[in-house]
């Protein structure tokens, strides 16, 4: 493998997902100014709107969100093509 490709910097950090506040710890080298104290140990936290644990393709729970009608105004847009 060739050398001084890979990051040297990988240190513990906490990833929250805001959906359901669950976090988990794992290797980063990502960059954060924030830090979250988690079982008594203190990490740097990247925020998420999504992970593991609130997707709908791993938990399988699927929603419908219906913002503004946007289906019934589908639906009444292209009902005149029926026959």
């Amino acid at each position: 493998m060739k050398k001084g490709v890979h990051p040297e910097n990988y240190r513990l950090v906490a990833f929250k997902d805001m959906s359901n506040n669950d976090v988990f710890i794992t290797k980063s080298t990502v960059d954060t100014k924030e830090t979250l104290d988690f079982e008594g140990v203190e990490y740097p936290l990247v925020k998420l709107e999504i992970s593991r644990t609130s997707h709908p393709y791993y938990t399988g729970k699927s929603k419908l969100i219906d913002t503004a009608g946007r289906i019934d105004k589908f639906k009444t847009k292209y009902a005149k093509f029926k026959k």
